[in-house]
């Protein structure tokens, strides 16, 4: 019988966690090598688990497994330093990343970059979270790009013509740009697709994108979120509808608690 590939100190982001048996877990975690996988952590929810303060979301993380099957054995995993894991509205606003990178990325397919703007993004919104609306809007562009489904934004969809700068243009999720019409909202300035475009092919793109988002974050989010939804398979994300839960649920009892700022 061969002995199970062991693979040792890879960096790496728990993405979400199933229950497995009464003691053990099923992880989705993000590796910077290898992509998405899924590991079980076993005996994880004992107590005495050295996993157990460890394994926690948009925590960078250093981890070993062992296995080729499509669920490997977690072996190892230490906390790599750095940030300490968002709380509040960061929070929420990560788990919504989490869940996007759940929805678009496909197991055992590795994005290197991805995995670095994944996390310069879990450390801003835990120690920026005053940034959270640009830092989402960058990564959702970046992922989007990096799982190839971002149309060029620096062309019209179906012509392939070149933008004008003073056009308004719209973000359709089947044909990429269009010019815009009276009845449409929030068109942005070719200028501004221009803009961020060029950000996008930047060498190290995620903050000259969070800067080419500062001023039309609110803009972006219906046309950003609507590629995300059809290339989601989804009408909803879980963790938008928990804030929709969350709102209601203060409405139905007469006090709304504070709005969370959508992510």
């Amino acid at each position: 019988m061969s002995t199970p590939r062991r693979f040792a100190d890879e960096p790496a982001f728990v993405l979400h966690r199933y229950d497995w048996s009464e003691s053990s877990l099923v992880l989705e975690v993000f590796t910077r090598h290898h992509g998405r996988i899924a590991l079980v952590a076993k005996g994880v929810k004992r107590p005495t688990s050295q996993f157990r303060p460890v394994l926690l979301p948009l925590q960078p993380l250093q981890i070993t497994w062992t296995g080729d099957a499509e669920v490997r054995t977690l072996k190892g995993a230490q906390w790599s330093g750095g940030h300490v894991m968002p709380t509040g509205e960061a929070l929420i606003a990560g788990n919504y990343l989490n869940e996007l990178l759940m929805r678009l990325l496909a197991r055992d397919d590795p994005h290197p970059s991805l995995f670095d703007h994944f996390t310069m993004a879990a450390q801003l919104l835990a120690e920026r979270p005053q940034t959270q609306a640009v830092v989402v809007r960058a990564f959702e562009l970046l992922l989007l790009r990096d799982a190839g489904f971002l149309p060029d934004l620096a062309s019209e969809g179906q012509t392939f013509s070149p933008l004008d700068a003073t056009t308004g243009y719209v973000l359709q999720p089947e044909s990429g740009l269009r010019a815009a019409h009276d009845d449409d909202h929030h068109p942005l300035s070719g200028a501004r697709w221009l803009a961020l475009q060029a950000a996008l092919d930047e060498p190290a793109p995620f903050v000259p994108t969070m800067k080419a988002c500062a001023e039309v974050a609110s803009s972006l989010r219906i046309p950003l979120r609507n590629l995300l939804h059809y290339h989601g398979g989804v009408r909803v994300f879980r963790t938008r509808q928990l804030l929709l839960d969350v709102q209601a649920l203060g409405r139905h009892r007469g006090s709304s608690p504070p709005t969370p700022n959508e992510p």
